[in-house]
């Protein structure tokens, strides 16, 4: 599998650093993420709790849809990485 496309690239706008997402990478991992984080936001009540809670710190749906995916990246990362002996 390609490298994925929400992983992190690091960015700065003079004082302030930050990480963006990927925009290269693998295609088909991003439609898979992106399907996961817009089923939880219609079933999970968490993910939607979250969404609420980050609305009205001002954030945009953009940036919460990113913070999910990148959130959803790790989890599949724990559980499909290899066991190490």
């Amino acid at each position: 599998m390609g490298q994925w496309r929400v992983s992190p690239v690091e960015r700065s706008s003079g004082s302030r650093q930050y990480r963006r997402l990927n925009r290269g990478g693998d295609r088909q991992a991003n439609a898979a993420l992106h399907r996961v984080v817009q089923t939880r936001l219609r079933v999970d009540p968490r993910t939607q709790d979250y969404y609420e809670r980050r609305s009205k710190e001002g954030r945009t749906r953009r940036g919460i849809v990113r913070s999910l995916k990148r959130y959803a990246a790790r989890e599949v990362f724990h559980l499909v990485r290899p066991v190490q002996s």
